[in-house]
């Protein structure tokens, strides 16, 4: 089974880059579209069509997802939205800048838990999790996945042979990463290396 995971794409937050997790649904801006339908088109002449897409069930997924494939099926999976960034949800680096506890998570290196949100660990564990039971209810072959930039880190930097860092896995909007499942009990995936990566 081949499984390309893809990065919603743009929401007004993101290009203030505020903390925009599970908390705030938001849609895509209006760059945001434009770039999903400039993304649609390469996508088909790159990458083989999938046969079912797995969602987020936030609405910038959804939409990334509508626009990227129309005429796929889709199967909303609950487990695999963004991290719940607590106190931190909706601000950005220069309104959290002087805040103890915001210090104290970069010094972690991300790995506490957001005030009154997830830990690195929970978010990790729920994502794979999640992805782990949409994957073992498919008999496809060509499955893509239309998510958060932050459970595409946690899953690849849990579940890739490379065992490469979680802010190494950081994706783009609309990037696509394309793996193989290697392994399904525990699920295993290995990065696939195309012309764009």
């Amino acid at each position: 089974m081949q499984i390309v995971f893809i990065r919603h794409s743009m929401t007004a937050g993101n290009l203030e880059r505020r903390y925009i997790g599970c908390r705030t649904d938001e849609p895509l801006c209006e760059a945001g579209i434009s770039l999903a339908q400039q993304k649609a088109a390469e996508f088909r002449q790159t990458f083989p069509m999938p046969e079912v897409v797995l969602i987020s069930p936030m609405r910038r997924c959804v939409q990334t997802a509508e626009i990227l494939f129309p005429d796929t099926p889709r199967e909303t999976v609950c487990g695999l939205q963004e991290c719940d960034f607590g106190d931190f949800e909706g601000k950005n680096y220069a309104e959290l800048s002087g805040d103890p506890a915001y210090q104290a998570w970069i010094d972690s290196g991300g790995t506490l838990a957001f005030p009154g949100g997830e830990s690195r660990a929970a978010f990790l564990q729920r994502c794979c999790q999640a992805l782990e039971q949409a994957l073992q209810r498919q008999q496809h072959q060509t499955v893509a996945a239309v998510v958060h930039g932050g459970t595409i880190m946690a899953v690849l930097s849990a579940l890739e042979e490379q065992q490469k860092p979680y802010f190494s896995w950081q994706a783009g909007h609309c990037e696509p990463i394309l793996c193989t499942v290697t392994g399904t009990e525990p699920l295993r995936l290995r990065q696939q290396l195309t012309e764009r990566s």
